[in-house]
């Protein structure tokens, strides 16, 4: 299989003032492709700079995709880069300009003197042209690799790497394989727990097994790579099925499945209805429980209740809406220290739990929030659940 990286081009990416989701959309792609990506780099508007991340790259990877700085202003000086990159000069293309021209035309405009430097690119290199949007992209071949140049504007960008940028790669490089990708979520348990059940997972090379960790929950990626999806599918549910005997039901979904989307088909399911009070969780348990079934409303507070309170009021609030079942979250905040107490209010019991998490405290909300549906979804499960209401 080929290897690509991606060079992402623009200072405002380096500055913060804007977020890069076109590498994002790419690794997508290219995962599915069968295509391996190794490496993504940004780099500010310096024609040297980039110059020479392109033919670092060339050196490691048989694509380079750039996105960016092939607008018509000084400051974007990708055509130029990638032309010394490979040691060709820039050439005028006249085609290229009569395009520009009908863009603008489309738009009533007329095309100013800066514009005619979009029709140049790097000497015999292949055009692209862009039916939605002025910046043509462009193809370079070498006898390391490609460079592929794509424009920075996300539409743009998607539209062709889409129509134009993966069928080229297909028929260059015979593409036939796959990179087929699932994710477990797992709540409820630290990601050094779940290392230790599944460490030597972690270890094969295909499919290969990675950790995320997320406030709360920790997602498990399961990569395959093989010459068809039904092959890859295969060897991914093989391991998946040995991940769900080690860890059972701490895993509560897999790819798209949320947290609250589980807890709301098992309420459904059981025909239970609940109320819930937060506190000092800026609404976030609130929103989220907003999507799920049986919910009745809640209550927030933006201080944090002592956990000596939050059982009476907890109860409080499922009397008022009479409600089968109430939740009850107060989390306290503070750097290295933050502590969540849950409460479940239940026909036939009450618990209070407590939780800590070392994490920074601007992370605590999600973190006590996924707590919080976690144990509601953990209760869920026990047997004769849906005899617990009212």
């Amino acid at each position: 299989m080929p290897s690509a990286e991606i060079i992402t081009i623009g200072t405002e990416l380096l500055l913060g003032e804007i977020v890069d989701t076109n590498s994002r959309y790419i690794a997508r792609r290219l995962r599915d492709a069968g295509i391996d990506l190794y490496r993504t780099t940004t780099v500010g508007d310096n024609a040297g700079r980039i110059a020479q991340a392109v033919r670092e790259a060339l050196r490691r990877a048989d694509i380079v995709l750039t996105t960016g700085g092939l607008g018509p202003t000084v400051d974007d000086p990708t055509r130029k880069a990638i032309a010394d990159a490979v040691g060709v000069p820039l050439e005028f293309r006249p085609d290229l300009w009569e395009d520009i021209q009908k863009r603008f035309a489309q738009y009533g405009r007329m095309p100013t003197e800066n514009n005619r430097r979009q029709a140049f690119i790097p000497q015999g290199a292949k055009v692209i042209h862009n039916p939605v949007g002025t910046a043509p992209a462009f193809i370079v071949e070498t006898d390391d690799g490609v460079v592929i140049s794509l424009p920075g504007v996300p539409r743009e960008m998607e539209y062709l790497f889409t129509h134009e940028v993966l069928p080229y790669l297909q028929r260059r490089f015979n593409l036939h394989g796959v990179i087929l990708a699932r994710v477990l979520h797992t709540a409820g348990m630290p990601e050094s727990a779940i290392d230790e059940q599944i460490a030597d997972l972690e270890r094969l090379s295909n499919p290969t097994v990675g950790l995320l960790a997320h406030p709360g929950q920790v997602d498990i990626r399961i990569t395959a790579k093989a010459e068809s999806e039904e092959a890859a599918a295969a060897m991914i549910a093989e391991v998946e099925a040995e991940i769900r005997r080690r860890l059972g039901t701490r895993i509560y979904g897999a790819d798209g499945e949320t947290l609250e989307g589980v807890v709301s088909a098992m309420m459904e399911a059981r025909g239970i209805t609940f109320t819930a009070l937060e506190a000092g969780i800026e609404g976030r348990l609130l929103q989220r429980l907003g999507r799920v079934a049986g919910f009745l409303g809640g209550k927030m507070e933006a201080k944090p209740i002592p956990p000596e309170e939050l059982a009476e009021r907890t109860r409080t609030c499922c009397d008022n809406r009479q409600a089968d079942w109430a939740l009850g979250v107060s989390l306290f905040a503070a750097e290295g220290a933050n502590r969540c107490y849950v409460v479940l209010i239940r026909p036939e019991k009450e618990e209070v739990r407590e939780f800590h998490y070392g994490g920074p405290p601007q992370m605590a909300p999600d973190w006590a929030t996924n707590m919080a549906l976690n144990l509601l979804r953990r209760r869920l499960l026990a047997p004769g659940a849906a005899n617990q209401s009212r």
